[in-house]
């Protein structure tokens, strides 16, 4: 995998306590907010309010899942779930095409599946989580981290709009009642050699995310990365007590591309080594559609209009831009349960 690394270059950090603050401070938290979101799309968040043994102990019960027997683990693999939960193994996801060489675990809100034969395909993305009977405590650590990050990523996302001259609330009719709440923990094995899938050194392949904001807990390892405009790579290197946040499509598409979904990567650790980490992704209800905000005239004028891969474009409809994903990261699910689309 090409680095053309910047490595002068680091990531803003934006402290979330400064919206607590007198009304001076707040406003230039805003400020900071829209600019470090429109010029890099990308921070590190501090003053988030998870304590530090909340989140220690998801990293270490994610540590717990991964040395589980295989037989274990895939019990609950993906394949077996139409709504894209459980585990996946290493090389079997896909990201432009190409495999991402991590093991990891996915799930969502714990709601039933409404889905019936006629419906629109996009609905079957809601169901029950799959668990792994030999870590029953797997459900209640990684629940409990899912409604914390959902508390966060609600107080941000109202900050955003705040920062975008709206009403806080402005975005609350998409997600209120049944957000997209998506947690994956995540396991970076060490490089093959040359002759292995992870020869390119593809931890994960450069992207963008699909939903409102991403939050992305690390370990010490570091591999995170982040595009510049200019075709250049700065590490988001693993920081103490804070998460490294993105902005995602839906907010690129809802600013009318004032701010910016940044492409990102992960570049595997060299062999011998590990990286594990967990992400929680807020985004809409799956029968939303995005709506395009009626921006002050300072910020439409400096609006470029959402980018979009004519091979991978930008769907409006939150279910519909969910499950396009979905389908193309995990061809097996697509294949065993989507055949007929």
């Amino acid at each position: 995998m090409q680095s053309n690394l910047r490595a002068s270059a680091s990531l803003p950090v934006i402290d979330l306590a400064g919206l607590d603050a007198g009304s001076g401070e707040r406003t230039r938290l805003l400020a900071e907010l829209r600019r470090t979101a429109r010029d890099v799309g990308f921070f590190y968040l501090t003053g988030h309010g998870i304590a530090p043994a909340q989140n220690d102990g998801l990293l270490a019960v994610a540590r717990r899942f991964f040395a589980l027997p295989d037989a274990e683990k895939q019990a609950v693999e993906m394949i077996h779930s139409p709504h894209f939960r459980g585990y996946t193994r290493a090389g079997r996801e896909l990201t432009r095409g190409r495999p991402d060489w991590r093991e990891q675990f996915d799930i969502g809100a714990e709601r039933e599946c409404g889905w019936r034969a006629g419906d629109p395909a996009w609905m079957r993305l809601q169901g029950p989580n799959q668990w792994p009977q030999a870590l029953p405590q797997l459900r209640p650590i990684l629940l409990a981290w899912q409604a914390a990050m959902t508390e966060v990523g609600v107080k941000l996302l109202r900050a955003f709009a705040e920062a975008l001259g709206q009403s806080p609330d402005v975005f609350e009719p998409i997600y209120r009642g049944a957000p997209n709440q998506h947690i994956k923990i995540i396991r970076y094995p060490g490089r093959e050699d040359d002759s292995g899938v992870a020869a390119s050194g593809q931890g994960v392949g450069p992207h963008k995310d699909s939903g409102f904001l991403s939050f992305i807990l690390q370990d010490g390892v570091g591999g995170l990365e982040v595009e510049t405009e200019d075709r250049a790579w700065i590490a988001a290197t693993p920081r103490a007590g804070a998460f490294v946040v993105n902005v995602g499509e839906l907010l690129e598409l809802a600013s009318n591309g004032y701010l910016r979904a940044t492409v990102h990567r992960v570049v595997a650790p060299p062999p011998g080594r590990e990286r594990l980490s967990a992400a929680f992704f807020l985004g809409a209800s799956h029968e939303a559609t995005t709506p395009l905000l009626d921006l002050p005239a300072e910020f439409a004028a400096e609006a470029k209009g959402p980018a979009s891969d004519p091979d991978n474009p930008l769907l409006q409809h939150a279910g519909a831009n969910y499950l396009k994903g979905r389908l193309r990261s995990h061809p097996d699910v697509a294949q065993r349960h989507y055949g007929e689309i």
